[in-house]
């Protein structure tokens, strides 16, 4: 099966839906994220250190744990009303961004066709490969079990984050959002873990960047 790589709308079409595996090794022109994708994709990156570092700072005014500290050089805002004019700025992008990027993902199928089924026996198999490093990155276009856990799971976290952030912002105008985490206090806690598990995603997604640096190429061109 050929296609004309310039009849493709990138808006609307990615790798998945054009091409079998064998024809897209021998096409490299053709697109694997779609310009939608690598758009909300480097905003959300960019909004979300811009969250973490300020995050931090805030934290740092009225942490949760004795033992968690996080230096001023790896925080943003320099002092409380600093980091919370960035937070509240970052806030709005990864809000409006993310609700782009997920009813793009939803409407265009994307979310679908990438992420799932997701079965257990598959990402057990895939994180054993990978700790051997048999795992294969020859098709970029196609996710195996533990990438499409990994990256359901950090779309789910923005949203908590979001939301149990939005509740500790205005605990009074959002009340029932606030209950819904167990009151502002316990809200902070579920803020921190999200935090915590996005930085954790975010860690293991660099790093892959960096073992396999052909993904982090198709995510600036597309493909």
């Amino acid at each position: 099966m050929t296609i004309d790589p310039m009849t493709i709308d990138p808006m609307t079409i990615d790798a998945t839906t054009i091409e079998a595996p064998s024809d897209r090794a021998a096409n490299p022109g053709v697109i694997i994220h779609p310009v939608w994708v690598r758009i909300t994709h480097w905003i959300n990156a960019l909004a979300m250190l811009m969250m973490i570092g300020s995050g931090w700072q805030i934290y740092d005014a009225s942490p949760l744990f004795s033992f968690v500290y996080f230096p001023p050089q790896l925080a943003l805002g320099q002092w409380l009303a600093g980091a919370l004019l960035w937070h509240f700025a970052a806030m709005w992008i990864l809000m409006i961004n993310g609700a782009v990027y997920v009813t793009l993902g939803i409407a265009t199928g994307r979310f679908r066709r990438k992420l799932l089924p997701i079965r257990p026996a598959d990402v057990v198999r895939d994180f054993l490969a990978a700790l051997r490093g048999k795992l294969s990155h020859d098709d970029l276009s196609v996710y195996n079990a533990v990438q499409r856990l990994l990256y359901l799971g950090v779309i789910l976290a923005g949203i908590v984050i979001v939301l149990s952030g939005l509740s500790i912002w205005k605990p009074v105008q959002f009340k029932y959002l606030t209950a819904l985490f167990g009151g502002y206090d316990f809200a902070r806690y579920v803020h921190f873990f999200a935090m915590a598990s996005i930085v954790g995603f975010l860690t293991v997604h660099v790093a892959l960047a960096l073992i396999v640096p052909k993904s982090l190429r198709a995510m600036i061109v597309g493909r």
